[in-house]
Order: structure tokens, then C-alpha cells, then sequence
């Protein structure tokens, strides 16, 4: 056992776990030792190392600094240097060097692009926004004709409506104006690889970590997070770029013994997938796919190797499922590990950080004798009375243990129930973030989210095809698409809170007097220092430019001792009280101090996961995932955007990632209610769009487009009424609308049909069907008159009586009954009242609405024909929730029967009171002409 004053390293054996894994030994490679994690049992650890390695990183970084502002040059490993020729701004490199620049430039396909846009063909384009005009104009018309033209004898009905119109209106205008310059990207990997990993010389791509996060093992499989990893594990990408980082902010011993399982079974999956070059690389996925698996596949050992493999794989399954069978019945005493110590995290709330390197470079070897990814088991530190900020906490903490531990450039973030179903995703994402002209400005690359075990009708609109394939493609034409929380692959600049480079534009008349100039020079000197290589130097050079990152210091020397002092004690104040994570920072291209020694950088990592490290730092408000929402992914991508980033929308043939849904109607409207109450936090804060980053870069319509994502939540209180309105136009005989004119019919029936030809030339130019664009109408109201009527209240008590809302994680289950048993499983929650109650009440006032008419004669028919036509379009909305109610074979839930009974009761009775059936004859009036009439 090896102590310190902050830390112990805890030696023996976890029950259910093979021995043969890895802690950092001082040689700098990875030893093989028992597994059990690196503990933190200190709440507040001692920092006697942190001293030492940060001055140490510090020291080389200024020196690195000092060398490139004499010089002119930016140091190599090999001695060389990238210096800039006098008299040229462009950057030469000495033929010694091994990056053969020469070669490079007389090639011309290396200096080709490594992406392109693809601008949606004109005729398809041109008449979607001739519409978008077409119907903004009548939309105006009928507007005008609703306030001009109120209803006498329905006033407070006609004055809803019209206030609901004018919201609708105006919602309209902020998601349909963003989605004006779609456009598609193509990525050319072949010039990737020319460019930065030639076959024979070592690869020059940027190292990647990759963060998967998990908290409930019991409602998120460790099956399925293990096939997340695994898919990870073999992804398509030099495996000395590759970390993956598990995020366990439950401390589950499972998830620990679940992860020791699966690192052992990798070393037989990876090299099977690498040598038969297998999609998808998540075994559960592969083997379950119902395809000819022996199309494209010569080699004659394939199908015994595929055979053995699957059987591997089986039995893996059953060593997970034992895992999860015990840790169904926890001991009274809590989990104790095999050497007799318990599990640091038997208090859920209240334990230290750990960290557990299973697999690692030079030492995570395959059966094949080859290298594995990194592997590394995060578990950062909880106490009592300090707030953790649930995901958004974890996932900065991830961001800098991987940085004192690998420090890669790039970083991928995965929920743990999506798997990577392209093996070339990462390399797809490079084509942009290491393209010279395009990379130094995109903060991150968001691919879009597909689903596995979806029901073939997709009854709740799980997919959500609109906002991945309309709206982030309309967002990516103006300054990229919003963040959605997965699959996004970051610029560690950006989540360090750095604005990008800005490109040298020659100032004009006013922006001169504003200093335009003075902007433009040191934005020229950025980008020129940023451009000095078109390769990637060795990551463990300091290679960076102070005057990018220090604040508080322009205009100091350091040949000053003092001046030294000062900027790293203004930078650990912005980044945490840890030299050697600040000295990270400093790494333009990524990569860890070559003085550092494995162990210390273990127990720096340790500290930084620390739940008091962010005291008094800028963490969450500036830097990292950002604080204040449970939709932090919104929040997050939103500061970047207000910084002047932008983002890329990165959509390959092949999906690049897959996950699992929800597709009860429960776990549904609970996932949307948790979105929308985000939003609404958003909304109420100091970070709302509507005053928030106006003296940045944010373009208008991205603005927009943030606006709508915050303030659509609102949008569910005239939805209410407006699907109540038919119901009480039924009931009272009142109608919103007056007597129309010809000519009023005419802007109402082009107002319709401009709507109609919007959603079809809309689904023209994406490709979505119009099965799943109606889906995600029908799906609109159903979550607007629920979810999202309840995230508004549940938000305001928030905002203004401090009322915290805790949510349960998503169950990720698969759906192992088949045929889809979790679709036609009904759990109760209070989300359901709204729906099923406008539901009845519309029935209800059909019913009313009809045998009035048959009962008033013909007359009666003209305007009941415009009640019905409401009252019909809220059902029809509504026919999927209906659905979702009826359960299978219509076994209907009794509680159901019950609310519809007492609802429909209630609302007969009114009706009675109403008397719809006695005849309404209209005679004189008795007060003015007396007895004599």
C-alpha cells in the first residue's frame, strides 16, 4: 500500500474482476497491478506535489514562450524549428524535419480542403422561402382581420383566440426564420489522411478523449454502457490518440466491476472488429442485426472467428448479468472488496474521488499483442453541503482529470447509452476541426442523434427527424447548430472559455475611431500563429501564445520573476487552484509535460475531481459545461456562440452514433418535461438570449434560434386554450370568428394553404417523410398541452420560491420481451391529466355540439361545421396519446376509466343545466309592448 498525505493506492483483488489490470507506474508506462481505484479520502487533499509539478510545467511553458518570441520559432522534439522567412508571413520547415513539408506542398490534394458546403439545389430552396414570404404576408392579412373584426356576443373567447394567434404568429417567426440557409456538408477523409496520417509515418492526427457519463447502473444496464465503451475502444483512430473516460457519479461498485469486466473482454473484440473491419463495433448491436453478415466478407476464418467471438460474447453477458443479480441485494455493512477494505462509495452522497486506469498505452495490450486505448474510471468526490451540478458537474470534472492525465486536443462526449456506429465518426469530425482555414473557428462538431428499438410507427416522435434533419441543418448555414448534450466532439479552447482567433478585416471609417485597428492587429497575430504549421507538432511542446489566454498581465516582462508569479496566480484563480492543470491549458495542441511523472499526474487528477476545487473559480460560469440549467448542453453551446464560435453540423451516410429512446408514453413526457424545464430556467436567467451576449458575435438569426429554444415552453398556455376553445364553443354555442365575407374566405383558405406548402417544400429540400413530420405535430401538442405546460410552473416556483425539482434518470433498458412490450406499458404520472382531460372535453362537446344541431333543425349545420372542424383537429393531435392510453389490445387502464367517467360526468351535467334540447323561439319583448303584444 502506498500512501500520502491526501491519498492511499489500495492493492488486492474485486471480487468478480480479473487481476490483470493497470496503475501508472513511475516509468511512465502502465504497470500491472490489482485493480482497485486511486482514493482521495481527504475532503480537502493536500497539494505538496502540485507545487512542485506545476512549477516544473510552468517553467517549460515560459521558456517555450521566451524561445518562440526571440526567435520567431516554434520548438520541434527533434530540434528543429517552424520559423517564419523574412519578409513572408507564410511559415517554411526545414527539409531535415520528418514532416517532409515539401513534399506535402508540391502535392496539391494536400492542400485541398478537407470539407466542403453543399448549398441545397435552387429549385428546391427558391420556392420554400418564396412561400415563407407568401405566408408571412397573409399571415399578416389575417391578423389584421382577427383584431379588426371582434365577435359581440363572444368577447372574452374572441380575445383568447386572438391572443393565442398573435403567439403563434410570433413563435412561427423564430423557428421558421433560422432554418433560411440549410445547407449540407461533405467531408473527404481520404484527404485527411494524406494530410496527417500516411500510411508508413507516424500519425499526425490530434489525440481525442472521450467522455462517456453514467450515475444509475440499476436504470442505465451495464451492458449497455459496456457496449458504449466497447464501440469506443474500437473505434477507427490511432489508438495512442485515443482515451476513453467513464464518468461514474453514482460510485457504483457495479459500474467499477462491470468496466474491469469489459477492458478484459476488449482485448479479444478489438482486434476481431479491426481485422474484419466490422460496423457496428458494439457487439450487443452487431450481433443483433438481422442482415447477410457474410456480404463483403472473403476471408475463409471469418465465420469461425464470428462464431467464437459471439460465444465470447454470451458469456461476457452473463458475467455482467451476475454482476447486476448481486448488486440487486446490498449488505447491511455496505459492498466490501476482496482485500477486506469497503467500497469508497457506499455512501453515495459522501465519498472520495477515484480513479482507476484499467487500460493504457504500452501496457493495455490485445490477444494479438497490440496496443489498447486508454481506459480510465472516473468517480469524482461527493461531501454533504457542497453542490455538485449533477451532470454539468461531473462532466467538467471529466474535462480536467483528462487533462492532467492526457490532455487531447479534441474531446467527444457520449451518453453512456450511445454506442459510436461508425468507427470512422472521429476522423469525420477531424475533417473540420483540423482544417487550417475552417478548425481554428469551431468551438465543437454536432452529429446527429439516431435511435435503435424504435417502433416502426415512432408513435412520440422519438426520432425527432424535424430538428435533426431541418432545423440544425437550417442553423448550420448561419453560425452552426445548438449543442444537444451527445455526440459533439469539442474544441478544448472553446470549453476553456477562449474566444476564437478573429480574421483580419481591414477596419472601416467608424471602426477605426472604435479602435478597429488595435482589434484587427492582434487578431492578425493570433491567426498568424495559429497557421505557422500545417502539421501537427509533437503535442508535449509548450507551443501557445501567452497574449491569447493572459488577462491581467499585458504588458509585463517575463524576465521578471514577479510578473511570472502573477499571471499564474491570475490563471489558477480562472481555472482552479491546481499548477499543473493551468499549466495544461497552456498546451496549444494538447498533451502532458514530458518531466511529469505518471504517479504525480494520478494524484493531481485525484485533486482536481476534489468537490471544493471550484471555489472561487470560474468554472461553470465561464469555463466548461455551464451551471444553471439541467439542459447545460443549450447553455453550454450558447456561451460559445456568444464568444464569436461556431459550430458544424456533421451529418455521414452512415450514422455516426445510435442510442436508445424512450417509447413509453411516460418515460416520454418525463424526458420532455425535463428539456422544456431547462429551457425555462434558461429563460429566467441572467444567460437568457433575449438580453444576454449582445456586445459578442452571435448572429441575429442564431439568436433567434436561441430565443425560440427558451421561450417555446410558453408556447404551451395557448395551446391549452386554444384546445379548450372548440370544446366551449360546442357547449355554449359561441364561435370565436364572426360571419366571414368572400373575400375574408379567401386570406383563410390561403393562409392554410400556405402552411400545407410550407411543410411540403419543406420536407422536399430535407428528406424527412411526411409520416414523420406529422408525427412530430401530433407530438408537439401532446408534449405542449403536458410536459411543457408543466415545465412552465414547475420553472416559476423555482425562479420565485426556491422549489427544486429532482428528476429520475431515463430508464435505458432494452427491450428484451420484444415486439415492443415497453410501448404498451402504462405508468401513471400526473403529466397525463392535461391531455386526457381536453381529450374528454372535446368528445364531450362533439357530442353536445351534434345532437344540438339535429335537435335545432338545418340552420343550426352552417356554423356548427366550423366548431367541429377545431374540435376534430385537437383529437386528431391528440390520436397517439389516445393510443398510448388504450394500451395493448385496448386493455384500458382502469384509472383511465375512471378520470374519463368523472370528467364526462361532470361535463353532462353542465350540459343538462344548459338545457340544449328545449326549442329557442325568439318573440316579442314583453317589457316594451305590454299585455297587447
Amino acid at each position: 500500500m502506498l500512501a500520502t498525505p491526501s491519498m492511499t493506492v489500495m492493492s488486492g483483488e474485486i471480487p468478480g474482476a480479473s487481476p490483470d489490470h493497470h496503475m501508472m507506474s513511475p516509468t511512465g508506462n502502465i504497470s500491472r497491478r490489482a485493480p482497485f481505484p486511486y482514493v482521495n479520502h481527504s475532503p480537502n487533499p493536500s497539494r505538496e506535489f502540485s507545487g512542485s509539478i506545476g512549477n516544473v510545467a510552468w517553467k517549460e511553458r515560459v521558456d517555450g514562450w521566451k524561445m518562440k518570441q526571440d526567435k520567431g520559432a516554434i520548438p520541434m522534439t527533434n530540434g528543429t524549428s517552424i520559423a517564419p522567412s523574412e519578409g513572408r508571413a507564410a511559415t517554411d520547415i526545414d527539409a531535415s524535419t520528418e514532416y517532409n513539408m515539401e513534399d506535402a506542398l508540391l502535392n496539391d490534394e494536400t492542400r485541398q480542403p478537407l470539407s466542403r458546403k453543399v448549398p441545397i439545389a435552387s429549385s428546391k430552396i427558391n420556392p420554400y422561402r418564396m412561400v415563407i414570404v407568401l405566408r408571412l404576408v397573409v399571415l399578416s392579412i389575417f391578423l389584421h382581420y382577427r383584431l379588426t373584426n371582434p365577435v359581440r356576443n363572444a368577447y372574452p373567447l374572441w380575445l383568447l383566440s386572438v391572443i393565442c394567434e398573435i403567439w403563434f404568429a410570433l413563435s412561427w417567426i423564430l423557428d421558421q426564420f433560422p432554418k433560411w440557409f440549410p445547407i449540407n456538408r461533405e467531408t473527404y477523409l481520404d484527404r485527411l489522411a494524406l494530410r496527417y496520417d500516411r500510411e508508413g509515418e507516424p500519425s499526425q492526427l490530434a489525440a481525442v478523449d472521450i467522455f462517456v457519463s453514467t450515475v444509475d447502473p440499476l436504470k442505465e444496464p451495464p451492458i449497455v454502457t459496456a457496449n458504449t465503451v466497447l464501440s469506443i475502444l474500437a473505434v477507427d483512430y490511432p489508438v495512442d490518440k485515443v482515451s476513453c473516460y467513464v464518468s461514474d457519479d453514482g460510485a457504483s461498485m457495479l459500474t467499477f466491476d462491470a468496466l474491469a469486466e469489459t477492458s478484459e473482454f476488449a482485448r479479444k473484440w478489438v482486434p476481431f472488429v479491426k481485422k474484419y473491419d466490422i460496423e457496428p463495433r458494439a457487439p450487443e448491436f452487431y450481433f443483433c442485426q438481422k442482415i447477410d453478415y457474410l456480404k463483403d466478407k472473403v476471408q475463409p476464418s471469418f465465420v469461425k472467428d464470428r462464431r467464437a467471438m459471439k460465444r465470447e460474447y454470451e458469456e461476457f453477458k452473463i458475467r455482467i448479468n451476475a454482476l447486476v443479480s448481486k448488486a440487486l441485494k446490498v449488505p447491511e455493512e455496505g459492498w466490501i472488496m476482496q482485500d477486506g477494505t469497503p467500497w469508497p462509495g457506499n455512501n453515495t452522497r459522501d465519498h472520495p474521488g477515484m480513479i482507476q486506469v484499467f487500460l493504457g498505452h504500452s501496457g493495455g495490450l490485445d490477444t494479438e499483442g497490440n496496443e489498447l486505448p486508454r481506459l480510465v474510471y472516473v468517480s469524482r468526490e461527493k461531501r454533504p453541503g457542497f453542490q455538485h451540478h449533477k451532470k454539468a458537474g461531473a462532466m467538467n470534472a471529466l474535462v480536467r482529470v483528462s487533462a492532467v492525465l492526457t490532455n487531447g486536443q479534441y474531446m467527444l462526449n457520449l451518453d453512456c447509452d450511445h454506442y459510436i456506429n461508425n468507427s470512422k465518426a472521429v476522423r469525420e469530425a477531424m475533417c473540420f476541426l483540423m482544417d487550417p482555414n475552417l478548425g481554428p473557428q469551431v468551438c465543437y462538431v454536432q452529429f446527429p442523434q439516431r435511435f435503435d428499438g424504435i417502433d416502426r410507427n415512432d408513435r412520440y416522435a422519438n426520432r425527432n427527424t424535424v430538428f435533426f434533419d431541418i432545423n440544425l441543418r437550417g442553423l448550420d448555414g448561419i453560425q452552426g447548430p445548438v449543442y444537444v448534450g451527445t455526440g459533439c466532439v469539442f474544441n478544448r479552447t472553446a470549453i476553456y472559455g477562449y474566444e476564437p482567433p478573429i480574421k483580419a478585416k481591414k477596419p472601416g471609417f467608424l471602426a477605426s475611431l472604435c479602435g478597429g485597428k488595435k482589434k484587427a492587429s492582434k487578431s492578425k497575430k493570433r491567426s498568424s500563429d495559429k497557421k505557422k504549421s500545417n502539421k501537427h507538432v509533437d503535442s508535449s511542446v509548450p507551443v501557445f501564445n501567452l497574449e491569447d489566454i493572459e488577462e491581467g498581465v499585458e504588458g509585463a516582462g517575463f524576465d521578471d520573476e514577479k510578473s511570472v508569479l502573477m499571471s499564474q496566480m491570475s490563471l489558477e484563480k480562472r481555472f482552479g487552484q491546481s499548477a499543473a492543470f493551468v499549466a495544461s491549458t497552456l498546451m496549444e495542441y494538447g498533451g502532458v509535460p514530458q518531466s511529469s511523472t505518471p504517479e504525480s499526474l494520478l494524484k493531481e487528477a485525484i485533486h482536481v475531481i476534489s468537490c471544493g476545487y471550484e471555489d472561487k473559480s470560474e468554472w461553470g460560469t465561464e469555463i466548461g459545461w455551464i451551471y444553471g440549467s439541467v439542459t447545460e448542453d443549450i447553455l453550454t453551446g450558447f456561451k460559445m456562440h456568444a464568444r464569436g464560435w461556431r459550430s458544424v453540423y456533421c451529418m455521414p451516410k452512415r450514422p455516426a452514433f445510435k442510442g436508445s429512446a424512450p417509447i413509453n408514453l411516460s418515460d416520454r413526457l418525463n424526458q420532455v418535461l425535463r428539456w422544456a424545464l431547462g429551457s425555462v430556467e434558461i429563460l429566467f436567467s441572467r444567460h437568457c438570449p433575449l438580453w444576454y451576449g449582445y456586445g459578442g458575435r452571435l448572429k441575429f438569426l442564431e439568436r433567434f434560434a436561441y430565443i425560440n429554444t427558451t421561450i417555446y415552453p410558453l408556447t404551451s398556455l395557448p395551446l391549452l386554450v386554444y384546445c379548450i376553445l372548440p370544446a366551449i364553443c360546442l357547449l355554449t354555442g359561441k364561435f370565436i370568428m364572426p360571419e366571414i365575407s368572400n373575400l375574408a374566405s379567401i386570406w383563410f383558405i390561403a393562409l392554410f394553404l400556405s402552411i400545407f406548402a410550407t411543410g411540403i417544400l419543406e420536407m422536399r429540400w430535407s428528406g424527412v417523410g411526411i409520416d414523420e413530420w406529422w408525427r412530430n405535430e401530433q407530438f408537439w401538442v401532446i408534449g405542449g398541452i403536458s410536459a411543457h405546460l408543466f415545465a412552465v410552473f414547475q420553472g416559476l416556483l423555482k425562479v420565485l420560491a426556491g422549489i427544486d425539482t429532482n428528476f429520475t434518470v431515463t430508464s435505458k433498458a432494452n427491450d428484451e420481451e420484444g415486439d415492443f412490450a415497453e410501448l404498451y406499458m402504462f405508468k401513471w404520472t400526473t403529466l397525463l391529466i392535461p391531455p386526457t382531460t381536453i381529450l374528454i372535453i372535446n368528445m364531450v362537446g362533439v357530442v353536445a355540439g351534434t345532437s344540438y344541431a339535429i335537435n335545432s333543425g338545418y340552420q343550426s349545420w352552417g356554423p356548427l361545421f366550423g366548431k367541429l372542424f377545431f374540435a376534430f383537429w385537437v383529437i386528431v393531435h391528440l390520436y397517439p396519446f389516445l393510443k398510448g392510453l388504450m394500451g395493448r389490445q385496448n386493455r384500458t387502464p382502469t384509472i383511465v376509466i375512471v378520470w374519463a367517467v368523472l370528467l364526462a360526468s361532470i361535463f353532462s351535467l353542465l350540459w343538462v343545466r344548459v338545457d340544449p334540447f328545449t326549442t329557442r323561439l325568439a318573440g316579442p319583448n314583453i317589457q316594451t309592448c305590454g299585455i297587447n303584444c
